[in-house]
């Protein structure tokens, strides 16, 4: 197993990280001008009680048009990473989603897919979750995403979309899509846009709108990203993007409470009165904490508090990339499923009939655990 040494794939110095943001947006830029158009979308904003839908969008200007019904039976096709393209119905509504359910016999968990569509394709059809024509091949199962799949790369919204998708696929199946936030979908809320690809500075150039706009409340993906929770309980798992501090711990909040609090300040950047917020929403709180990974991880302790307060046998995390697997800390007690996508070693946990297994993206499976 390599290992990565830590925040090596997250943090570098301030000046190298501009240099290659300005050598990315002057690569682009240059591609874009060459073709004359590149697709991103599509983005739909309501307006009053009119929806209106950008579909293609052209450097210097773009479409629109109006959504047939505005909401009832409103179709919008996506395209996809090879010239192929599916087909989203838009939700009538959008309803807080819950934060516990029952035991899933079995679930595929994925994390930190970070705008790479075509990995994150190849690993739901190795898994089983869809087939090539994006449809639900996963019944009653359950698909688990923990996190940032905003930033970095340059298929966030195709992303989102499929995840869109899948969700209204699996409910007429009897299954679950779980979309948990992470710090990167939240920072995009509320305007912090550092890793965002330089490809919606073009994006938002073309609708004429700030790019800190493209997931507002006024949108369709923004709207149905603030029903999203920031931590979830299925059965005996606690979900997770980041982890769960002592100070987390010390709030004596459930699984609901921790969401009700989270939800109405999902998209606001700023330090909160608050003394259960400000433990919430930054560093120690479910979105960004690091202790489990780090050189002088958390105590055994906490992590049995943890899991005695949720009353949960197993806590799943992203956002540390600690090997170019997943992974089993503290026992097995945590599992971390953060891999390098972008570096080809994507990766997907799934846990049947109460067994964990790691699956690549060519479909290879192996046991988590060794056989005792």
């Amino acid at each position: 197993m390599k290992l990565y040494p830590r925040n090596m794939l997250r943090h570098s110095k301030v000046a190298f990280c501009w240099l290659v943001i300005i050598g990315n947006l002057f690569a682009f830029a240059v591609a874009a001008q060459a073709q004359k158009t590149f697709t991103d979308g599509p983005y739909i904003f309501t307006s009053g009680d009119t929806t209106v839908q950008y579909e293609s969008k052209i450097v210097i200007s773009s479409s629109e048009k109006d959504l047939p019904g505005v909401r009832t039976n409103a179709l919008i096709q996506v395209e996809d990473d090879t010239n192929g393209h599916f087909i989203v119905k838009l939700k009538e509504e959008y309803n807080p989603e819950p934060s516990e359910y029952k035991k899933s016999r079995k679930m595929v968990v994925i994390s930190d897919i970070e705008g790479n569509f075509t990995a994150f394709k190849k690993l739901l059809i190795a898994t089983g979750v869809i087939d090539k024509t994006y449809q639900w091949n996963f019944g009653k199962g359950h698909l688990v995403l923990t996190g940032d799949y905003f930033d970095r790369g340059n298929k966030v919204v195709e992303t989102l979309w499929l995840i869109y998708k899948m969700e209204q696929q699996a409910e007429n199946n009897g299954g679950k899509v779980h979309f948990i936030l992470g710090n990167h979908e939240t920072m995009n809320l509320q305007g912090d846009l550092r890793y965002v690809h330089p490809k919606y500075q073009f994006t938002a150039q073309a609708l004429g709108k700030p790019l800190s706009e493209l997931y507002s409340e006024d949108t369709e993906l923004g709207k149905w990203l603030r029903t999203k929770n920031i931590i979830e309980k299925i059965g005996d798992h606690l979900f997770v993007h980041a982890g769960i501090s002592e100070e987390v711990n010390n709030l004596n909040l459930s699984v609901p409470q921790i969401n009700e609090a989270a939800r109405p300040v999902l998209d606001q950047y700023k330090r909160h009165e608050s003394d259960t917020l400000q433990t919430l929403m930054w560093d120690k709180g479910p979105l960004w904490y690091r202790g489990y990974y780090g050189k002088e991880p958390v105590s055994h302790e906490v992590i049995e508090t943890t899991l005695k307060s949720y009353n949960v046998t197993k806590i799943i995390t992203g956002h540390t990339v600690v090997a170019d697997s997943i992974s089993s800390w503290y026992n097995g007690k945590v599992i971390n499923i953060d891999t390098p996508h972008s570096h080809g070693k994507s990766e997907a946990l799934l846990i049947s009939k109460g067994k964990y297994y790691r699956i690549t993206a060519d479909g290879d499976r192996f046991p988590l655990f060794d056989k005792k």
